[in-house]
C-alpha cells in the first residue's frame, strides 16, 4: 500500500498509474497481456447560485393587516431557513475499458464524463438545517420551563392598589374571615380592568411596553372578530375558509391529542402566543398578551358578552383544561345573560331552556334508546355539589311576584297528598307531551321548564368525585353521596309537580326514565287486553333515593328554585384562575394545540409533495402524540421527541422541495418524463445512491449537465476578475497541470475523486509459473493519493 497527502504529478492520469502496475508485476513475456481498467470519477456540484434558496425567513418589521413578512396571525411559518442541500455528486463510471482503447496521460484524455456510459448521483444534506417551523415550536416549548410569573416577567405586580401596600392589618383579617365564593383578593378582581392598563403605562414608557400596540391591536382583532363591530355579536365564531372541514380527520385530531378545535379561539391563541415569542418580545411579550386576554374576558364577563370562537355548550372534556375554563366563563355568561334579559322582559316568566342533551326529557321519542338512568347518568353529568345544602344565599331564578307566593305558599308548605296540590295553579310549563297523560286523572301531562345541570370542567369533576369518594362506604356517607348527587333530580321533581298538580311518582317517571316503568299487558275482569303498568324493581325498594327526593320535593317552578350552577361564583372562580396562570402554565396548557397545528402544517405541506416515507412518519408522530398528550403532564421528554420528529419532517419536505426545483420537475411539458424526474427526486431523498437512467443522454442526465455548465461558467466569471489581481497573487493560484486539462472541456469543473481498479492475469514471476490474477487499486483526491496493490506469483519452483 501507498499512501501519500500530495499526488505525485506523473501519477495524476492512467498512463502513469499503468506504469507503476507494469513495472510491479514485472513480467518477462513481450506481449503483455492486456490490463482490465475500470474508472470511476466523482464530481462535487456546490454552487447553487442559480437555483438561490426560495425560503426567505419573514420579515418582522412589515407587520401591516395581520401580517409578518407574508406570515399571518393564526397561520404556522414552514420550511428551511438555508437550502437543505449541500451538495451533488456525481459519479461517471466506465466499468469495462482496455489498455490501448483510450488514452489518458498528463496532455490529452479521453475520459469525457458525458461519454460515461454508467451515471449515479448522491444528495449532500445540509447538518440540521434551520426549519422555520421546528424553531418556532420548540422555542414555545422553552417557555415551559421559566418559573417566572406575569407579574415577575413585567415588573412590580400589575394588579395591586397604589397606596393600599401599608393596609390595616384589621382589614386584611375581615377579609379572611368574611364568607366569600371564592378565595380572590377583592381588589385584585374589582380594580384589575381599570387600572392595569394605567399600570402598565405608569411603571414603563408606553414606548417601553413589550408589544407595540399595533401587533397587540391586530392580534386582538384576529382574536375577538365581533370587537370591530359596533356591539359584540353571539358568540358563534365564523369558520374560516381554510380551516379544514369539520367532520374531517384532520379537524378531529383535537380528540387525540386533547388540544382544541382548529378554529376555536384557544387555538388561536397558541398561535399567537407561538408567535409573539418568536418575533415580538419573547416571554415578556406572552405575559402582556396573556394579561390583555385576561383583561378582555373580564370585560365580556362584566357585560355580558360572548366569548367567540367556542362550541356552545357545557365544557368539552376532550379538549385541554384551558379551553373547558373558557367554555365554562361562556356558559356563565351565557347565563347571565339570560337572567338579565328574563328580568327585562317579564319578570314572572323567566325561562331557562332544556337541556339540549337530555333527549329523555324531551318526550317525543321515548324509546328505550334515549332513557336516562338517573342514579347513573346524572351523577355523570356533573352537580354543583354544593346546591342542595342548606345554605343562607339562596339563588332565584329571578324575583318572584308577591303576590304568587301567597297564593301557593301556604299549600306547599303542607305535606298533603296529590288532592291538595291539584288544587294549585300549574306554572312553569314548557310544552304539552305528545303521547303521555296523568294516571290517576287523566290531565294531559306537560314538560316542565327545567334547570339546565351545572356545567363542569375536568378539575371540578375530580375535586368532586374526590370528595364523593372520601364521605366512605358507611350508611350515613352512602346517604349523603346520594343526596349530593340527586340536586338536579330534586330540582326536575320540584318543576314537575309545579307543572303538573296533581300527579304521582309514576307519572314523573314515565317522563323522565320510562325505562323504570314498565307495562304489560293484562286481561282484566271483562277478559279485555289491558295496559297495566307500574315501577321498576329498583324504584319499589323502599325508602329510595327517589321516593325520598319525590316527598321531599314542593311545586316550585324552575325560575324560583335555588340556582344548580351558581354562574357568578364559577365565572370569578375561572377569572382567578386565568389570572393566576404564569406564562410556564400557559405554554403547557397550549402545547398540545401548538403541536396540533404543526402537525396539521406538516400534513398541509406533504400534501402538495406526496412523499410516501413522510405520509408514514406523521401517522407515527400522531400516534406517538396522541400517548404522550393525553397525561395531564407530559414528561419533557416525550414532548422534545415529538418535536424533533416534526422538525425532521419538515426537513425532508424541504429537502424535497430543493430538489425539485433544481429538477425543474414543474417544467416539464411531457407527462412521462415529468413523471420519472419525480420518480428520480423520491429515490435521491430515500436512497444513498441513485443510478441514473441514461446516464448522460437521459432526461436527468441533461439537468445534472446543465446544472455543472451553469456553475462552471459562474466560477469562470469569477476567475476573470480574479485575473485582475496583483502578479504575486497569480503566483499563488498557480493551477496544476491536471485541472488545466480538465478545464478545456470547462463543463465539468475537475473531478474531485478519482478511483481505477487495473486487473491482469499474468504468469509469475517467472514465464513458465502458473498465470495468477494482479489487481491495483488508486483513488485521488485533492489532498490524497492512495494505491492498494494485490499481486499473486506461484511460488512452486523458488
Amino acid at each position: 500500500m501507498v499512501h501519500l497527502r500530495k499526488v505525485p504529478n506523473q501519477y495524476t492520469h492512467l498512463s502513469g498509474l499503468l506504469d507503476i502496475f507494469k513495472s510491479k508485476i514485472g513480467c518477462t513475456l513481450t506481449p503483455l497481456p492486456p490490463v482490465s481498467i475500470a474508472i470511476r470519477f466523482t464530481y462535487v456540484l456546490q454552487d447553487w447560485q442559480q437555483y438561490f434558496w426560495p425560503q426567505q425567513p419573514p420579515d418582522i418589521d412589515a407587520l401591516v393587516g395581520g401580517e409578518v413578512g407574508g406570515l399571518e396571525f393564526g397561520k404556522l411559518p414552514f420550511g428551511a431557513c438555508e437550502d437543505p442541500i449541500s451538495e451533488l455528486h456525481l459519479a461517471t463510471t466506465w466499468p469495462h475499458l482496455t489498455e490501448g482503447i483510450i488514452v489518458d496521460n498528463d496532455v490529452y484524455s479521453d475520459l469525457d464524463p458525458i461519454q460515461a456510459p454508467h451515471w449515479s448521483v448522491r444528495v449532500r444534506k445540509a447538518d440540521n438545517p434551520q426549519c422555520l417551523l421546528g424553531d418556532f415550536v420548540t422555542e414555545f416549548f422553552k417557555i415551559c420551563r421559566r418559573k417566572e410569573s406575569t407579574d415577575e416577567i413585567l415588573g412590580r405586580s400589575t394588579f395591586e392598589e397604589e397606596g393600599r401596600e401599608a393596609a390595616d392589618i384589621t382589614h386584611a383579617l375581615s377579609k379572611l374571615t368574611e364568607p366569600a365564593p371564592v378565595p380572590i383578593h377583592k381588589l385584585s378582581v374589582s380594580n384589575m380592568v381599570h387600572t392595569a392598563k394605567k399600570k402598565i403605562r405608569k411603571q414603563r414608557g408606553v414606548e417601553e411596553s413589550p408589544l407595540n400596540n399595533d401587533v397587540l391591536n391586530t392580534i386582538l382583532l384576529f382574536l375577538f372578530p365581533d370587537a370591530a363591530s359596533e356591539k359584540p355579536l353571539d358568540g358563534t365564531s365564523s369558520t374560516d375558509n381554510s380551516n379544514p372541514p369539520l367532520e374531517s380527520e384532520e379537524y378531529n385530531l383535537y380528540n387525540q391529542f386533547k388540544s382544541a378545535p382548529s378554529d376555536s379561539l384557544t387555538y388561536k391563541l397558541a398561535l399567537c402566543l407561538c408567535m409573539i415569542n418568536f418575533y415580538h418580545g419573547g416571554l415578556k411579550g406572552v405575559a402582556h398578551l396573556w394579561q390583555e386576554f385576561v383583561l378582555e374576558m373580564r370585560f365580556r364577563w362584566e357585560n355580558n358578552f360572548l366569548i367567540p370562537g367556542l362550541a356552545s355548550g357545557p365544557p368539552d372534556l376532550r379538549c385541554c383544561l384551558l379551553h373547558q375554563k373558557l367554555q365554562m366563563l361562556n356558559c356563565c355568561i351565557e347565563r347571565k345573560k339570560a337572567r338579565d334579559e328574563g328580568r327585562k322582559t317579564s319578570p314572572s316568566d323567566n325561562v331557562t331552556n332544556t337541556y339540549s342533551g337530555d333527549a329523555g326529557k324531551s318526550g317525543d321519542q321515548p324509546g328505550p334508546d334515549n332513557l336516562k338512568d338517573m342514579d347513573k347518568e346524572k351523577g355523570e353529568v356533573g352537580k354543583s355539589w354544593d346546591s342542595w345544602s342548606d345554605s343562607e344565599e339562596e339563588f332565584f331564578e329571578c324575583l318572584s311576584d308577591t303576590e304568587e307566593l301567597k297564593g301557593n305558599g301556604q299549600e306547599s308548605g303542607k305535606k298533603g297528598g296529590p288532592k291538595e296540590m291539584a288544587s294549585l295553579k300549574p306554572e312553569g310549563r314548557l310544552h304539552q307531551h305528545g303521547k303521555l297523560n296523568l294516571l290517576h286523572n287523566g290531565e294531559p301531562l306537560y314538560i316542565p321548564v327545567t334547570q339546565e345541570p351545572a356545567p363542569m370542567t375536568e378539575d371540578l369533576l375530580e375535586e368532586q368525585s374526590e370528595v364523593l369518594a372520601k364521605l366512605g362506604t358507611s350508611a350515613e356517607g352512602a346517604h349523603l353521596r346520594a343526596r349530593m348527587q340527586s340536586a338536579c333530580l330534586l330540582s326536575d321533581m320540584e318543576s314537575f309537580k309545579a307543572a303538573n298538580p296533581g300527579c304521582f311518582l309514576e307519572d314523573f317517571v314515565r317522563w323522565y326514565s320510562p325505562r323504570d316503568y314498565i307495562e304489560e299487558e293484562v286481561i282484566d275482569e271483562k277478559g279485555n287486553m289491558v295496559l297495566k303498568g307500574e315501577l321498576s324493581a329498583r324504584m319499589k325498594i323502599p325508602s329510595n333515593m327517589w321516593v325520598e327526593a319525590w316527598e321531599t320535593a314542593k311545586p316550585i317552578p324552575a325560575r324560583r328554585q335555588r340556582r344548580l350552577f351558581d354562574d357568578t361564583r364559577e365565572a370569578e372562580k375561572v377569572l382567578h384562575y386565568l389570572a393566576v396562570q404564569k406564562p410556564a402554565d400557559l405554554a403547557r396548557h397550549l402545547l398540545p394545540c401548538v403541536i396540533h397545528a404543526a402537525v396539521l402544517k406538516v400534513k398541509e405541506e406533504e400534501s402538495l409533495e406526496n412523499i410516501s416515507s413522510v405520509k408514514k412518519i406523521i401517522k407515527q408522530i400522531i400516534s406517538h402524540s396522541s400517548k404522550v398528550l393525553h397525561f395531564p403532564n407530559p414528561e419533557d421528554k416525550k414532548l422534545e421527541e415529538i418535536i424533533h420528529q416534526i422538525t425532521n419532517v419538515e426537513a425532508i419536505i424541504a429537502r424535497a422541495r430543493s430538489l425539485k426545483a433544481k429538477f425543474g420537475t414543474e417544467k416539464c411539458e411531457q407527462e412521462e418524463e415529468k413523471e420519472d424526474l419525480e420518480r428520480f427526486v423520491s429515490c435521491l431523498l430515500e436512497q444513498p445512491e441513485v443510478l441514473v437512467v441514461g446516464a448522460g443522454r437521459g432526461h436527468a442526465g441533461r439537468i445534472i449537465h446543465k446544472l455543472f455548465v451553469n456553475a462552471q461558467r459562474l466560477t469562470e466569471s469569477s476567475d476573470e476578475a480574479a485575473a485582475m489581481a496583483p502578479p504575486e497573487e497569480d503566483l499563488k493560484r498557480m493551477v496544476p497541470p491536471e485541472e488545466k486539462r480538465q478545464n478545456l472541456a470547462a463543463d465539468f469543473p475537475p473531478a474531485a475523486g478519482r478511483e481505477l481498479i487495473l486487473r491482469t492475469t499474468v504468469p509469475r514471476p517467472a514465464p513458465y509459473s502458473r498465470a495468477l490474477p494482479q489487481r491495483m487499486y488508486s483513488v485521488l483526491t485533492k489532498e490524497d493519493f492512495r494505491l492498494a496493490g494485490a499481486f499473486s506469483s506461484d511460488t512452486s519452483f523458488f
